[in-house]
């Protein structure tokens, strides 16, 4: 289970790209606090200053630029940080030292927004962390069983939350924000890609728009629900192989290499369901990330393993060009392809493997 970060704000999956920036002005007034105190601005994520000041007969002015709305963290003295979303305009701040937590903030729409969404949002997520840390703690039977009900009940009610805000406030500057920090709930590129495409032009086309667009293009490599990436290697005579050369039938796209143990481990497996499956409509293909000048090893442990089905390899270890297409970072890992060269599941290993295939392609209870 994923732990949840600091209001999940501290490491967003993109930057900002430079554009012409636009002056804001917070317009601060504090109670209770020592005069001369340190007042200071940073921009989320980098955690870079955007402005500072110090308390002035219980008032300060952070003046400074930004390209769009953006979310910082208000920093007085030691206190601990203030979310703020801040915007081109006047913004105004008001504090009391006597009441921790408790600030109020005008004239910015954005952090507005920002705070409806929080009010809503937090709770479910705090919920479906206390219960993630429960599951964690109780053993299989029906009282575990039951909380995965309740889990999955609210991980539906976190999605529905994000639905309605995205549906209600399409125009918002803060929505690509929204979006990137609630992606790790579901890590769904497609359904981040359908909310996204609901929003306004100008908040598509806005500088963090369109790098929540292009971290949407970059997820979208790989994902259940998308069209598989053609590619073409040569088998172990050396005859070229595509992965397009398939089509009509399920494939599994299975990257391996005679070096990598676990692999090894999973290939018994993959053996065993090629032989129940492979009159089914269903083949492998084995692209191995063996080093350079080794083919000799990757040939024996083909034979070794018994792995009767297409094998290629450009023998170029992790460089191998198919894994890179494929953005694979670590093996084993596989792609279960259908006959039209769509993507309909990954990383099946174990006893997945079998039930997704049983699911597509069919079995009886007696087995094979």
């Amino acid at each position: 289970m994923k732990k949840l970060l600091i209001l999940l704000f501290l490491c967003p999956l993109f930057a900002l790209a430079q554009v012409a920036p636009k002056p804001f002005t917070i317009d601060g007034k504090l109670d209770g606090f020592t005069e001369g105190t340190d007042i200071k601005l940073y921009k989320n994520g980098d955690n870079s200053e955007l402005a500072s000041s110090k308390l002035v007969k219980g008032k300060f002015a952070l003046k400074g630029n930004v390209t769009e709305p953006v979310l910082c963290f208000l920093v007085v003295g030691n206190d601990k940080p203030i979310e703020l979303y801040v915007e081109s305009g006047i913004i105004s701040f008001k504090a009391d030292k006597n009441e921790p937590g408790k600030h109020k903030v005008e004239n910015s729409k954005s952090h507005a927004e920002f705070t409806v969404f929080i009010a809503a949002f937090m709770p479910l997520a705090q919920q479906l962390s206390a219960l993630a840390n429960t599951i964690n703690n109780t053993m299989p039977g029906a009282e575990r069983d039951g909380l995965m009900t309740t889990y999955t009940t609210a991980q539906q009610n976190i999605q529905n939350e994000i639905d309605k805000f995205i549906n209600g406030n399409t125009k918002s500057g803060i929505t690509p924000f929204v979006l990137n920090a609630t992606y790790q709930f579901n890590e769904d590129p497609i359904l981040l890609e359908t909310r996204f495409n609901k929003l306004d032009a100008t908040v598509r086309n806005s500088e963090s728009g369109k790098q929540l667009q292009e971290f949407i293009a970059e997820s979208k490599i790989g994902a259940v629900g998308t069209q598989s990436l053609d590619f073409t290697q040569p088998d172990t005579t050396g005859v070229p192989v595509s992965l397009s050369s398939f089509r009509g039938k399920y494939v599994l796209v299975d990257f391996w290499a005679s070096w990598c143990r676990p692999c090894r481990d999973e290939n018994p497996n993959v053996v065993e369901n090629y032989n129940k499956f492979n009159k089914k409509n269903f083949t492998v293909l084995g692209v191995s990330l063996d080093r350079p000048g080794q083919k000799e090893k990757w040939l024996e442990a083909i034979h070794t393993d018994k792995l009767t089905w297409t094998q290629v390899s450009d023998l170029q270890f992790w460089n191998n060009a198919a894994a890179q297409l494929y953005k694979v970072k670590g093996i084993p890992q596989n792609f279960l392809v259908d006959p039209e060269g769509k993507i309909v599941a990954k990383n099946l290993r174990g006893p997945e493997l079998e039930a997704k295939l049983c699911e597509i392609l069919g079995c009886d209870t007696k087995g094979f």
